[in-house]
């Protein structure tokens, strides 16, 4: 099995973000899971892309039903 990491760079390019943001959240404790390796950082893809799936968000515009025993008319 083949697992692919991305450095600070390569993941601050797949987000459009400041690379020093990623090193800022590490400092907070906050962002990806990520290993550092001899003094390297790297993120492994499979940590991005659940970290990402985690932040999805579905649209505003979506309608969700009511709670267990409330019509529509009163959850309005």
């Amino acid at each position: 099995m083949i697992v692919k990491h991305l450095n600070q760079i390569e993941l601050s390019r797949r987000w459009s973000i400041s690379p020093r943001t990623l090193e800022r959240w590490r400092w907070l404790g906050q962002g990806p899971r990520y290993l550092k390796i001899g003094g390297r950082v790297v993120y492994r893809l499979e940590d991005v892309e659940a970290y990402e799936a985690e932040r999805a968000h579905s649209s505003a515009a979506t309608v969700l039903p009511p709670p267990a025993g409330m019509s529509m008319e009163a959850a309005r």
